[in-house]
């Protein structure tokens, strides 16, 4: 009888682990739901879940997430740029994140050597490097400003075993002994269509209260994921992947399309979607957009490396999905004059009537049941030039300046539960044609809460051997010692 109640515990506990997908969710994207879709057993889903809600071994704990992203217009992060990055990363009144998930486009000029060539890391090595730099002087750590002897490509960081003066114990009491660390692999890859996909190397920080989590660079679309040191310490994060998605010219470059980070943390998984679609205020222009979000939905896929590695695949089957960048989504038949108009006056309800990217989510075009938070400030794109708040265009008209209709083209947006959003704004920093957009975020973790001594977690020390357009740091798996 003993023994039929361990099992019985030990697979519960096991499948506590396990990813699923949540089908009581209303359809985020009905278009292709099942393509994209993980699925499973549904009799075993609803199984899980009864037991979830009654289990006494799982809490609800909370992490707040800083989303932003930012538009870079083709420009090279400078020393002076540090003082608006310090806004923009930490707005006043505000507590400082638990994670930063940071998208920018357009980090290196979209000409054809830059979208064909091969990737040259070197851009968004700055930019992490300032973003780090920023965020550790920011909350009072300090900062390494010579470069690493040994960069960290984000293709190969795993968890390796650590000394036992350094094994991290959660506050749940289940003793561990990983930390996030990585290891430098020099890879070549070659892609027919888009070698672009190449990871890049970026530089591990080994002190500060922010650590580099992953990052990825496509062409322009750049993610980076900084998570505070004692959330690594405090919880298990694992299963960190990437996967892009170039939708761009031809359908297949880079200029367009996205770069997405899955990961987990203790028994909830999440995923970051930067993305940059299809430019242009042209009617039926939005439909390039719609399609674009479409193929990153469809071609989106992360990697599985074990038989029983049931975590997600696709971007919806994910448990808290975000989903920021400049969307290019522009404002609906609505003269010039009149948007401008109705920027002077503040008047944001009125010009949210016009924005295409609602009205196509009311159509059920694009991202049906997902959720952005009340827009209170005004567009962020079409800047006339640096250092400059005037909007490109308008009367009288300027010799050799582009015309163009303000709009709200850089957006966040969210699906699934367990999300509040705190604070949703834009940051006035005057370096590109783009203002930066940032979300403030309270989610709900899933933490698994035993006492037992028995529950003990067994990890890899060999690195695994990934392909080099995706990353894995590992699988954290619980088992039931005998």
């Amino acid at each position: 009888m003993d023994g039929k109640k361990r099992k019985s515990r030990s697979g519960r506990l096991r499948k506590w682990f396990k990813r699923k997908h949540k089908h009581n969710q209303p359809d985020p994207y009905n278009y292709y739901l099942r393509e994209v879709s993980d699925g499973g057993d549904d009799f075993m889903e609803d199984v899980y879940h009864n037991s979830f809600e009654m289990d006494p071994c799982t809490s609800t704990n909370e992490l707040r997430i800083f989303v932003g992203t930012w538009n870079v217009a083709g420009r090279s992060p400078v020393g002076s740029l540090a003082v608006d990055l310090d806004e923009w990363l930490k707005p006043q009144d505000a507590a400082a994140a638990d994670i930063y998930v940071l998208g920018f486009q357009e980090i290196v000029p979209l000409k054809t050597r830059t979208v064909i060539g091969a990737e040259d890391p070197t851009e968004a090595t700055n930019w992490n490097q300032l973003i780090g730099k920023t965020l550790n002087q920011n909350f009072g750590s300090s900062w390494l400003s010579t470069p690493m002897v040994n960069p960290i490509s984000s293709d190969n960081y795993h968890y390796v075993k650590v000394p036992g003066s350094e094994r991290r114990t959660s506050f749940n009491g289940v003793t561990g002994n990983t930390l996030m660390r990585g290891r430098s692999r020099t890879r070549h890859h070659h892609h027919r269509h888009h070698n672009h996909h190449q990871q890049q190397q970026q530089p591990f920080i080994e002190d500060g209260k922010y650590k580099l989590t992953v990052s990825k660079k496509m062409v322009g679309v750049f993610i980076s994921v900084w998570m505070k040191k004692e959330l690594l310490q405090k919880y298990y994060v694992s299963n960190v992947k990437v996967s892009s998605v170039a939708c761009g010219i031809m359908g297949y470059l880079g200029n367009k399309g996205s770069v997405s980070v899955s990961m987990s943390i203790e028994g909830t998984s999440f995923c970051f979607i930067a993305a940059h679609l299809a430019s242009g205020e042209k009617q039926g222009d939005e439909g390039r957009r719609n399609h674009q979000v479409s193929e990153i939905f469809r071609r989106t896929c992360f990697p599985r490396f074990a038989k029983d590695d049931d975590n997600p695949l696709t971007i919806l089957g994910h448990d808290r999905i975000f989903w920021f960048g400049d969307l290019n989504y522009r404002l609906y038949n609505l003269e010039d004059n009149l948007a401008r108009h109705l920027i002077k006056k503040q008047d944001w309800k009125a010009l949210q009537e016009f924005d295409q990217l609602r009205r196509e989510q009311e159509d059920g075009g694009v991202f049906q049941g997902w959720r952005e938070g009340n827009i209170e400030f005004a567009p962020t794109y079409k800047y006339s030039s640096s250092n400059c708040n005037c909007y490109s265009g308008g009367l009288p008209k300027r010799s050799g300046e582009k015309q163009r209709t303000p709009a709200w083209c850089d957006r966040i947006l969210w699906y699934g539960k367990g999300v509040k959003l705190l604070s949703y704004f834009r940051s006035e920093i005057k370096f590109s044609d783009h203002r930066p957009v940032s979300a403030l975020f309270l989610t709900q973790i899933e933490v698994m809460n035993s006492t037992n001594p028995r529950l003990v977690d067994e990890d890899t020390i060999a690195p695994n051997i990934m392909p080099p357009e995706q990353i894995i740091v590992s699988s954290l798996i619980l088992i039931i010692t005998n």
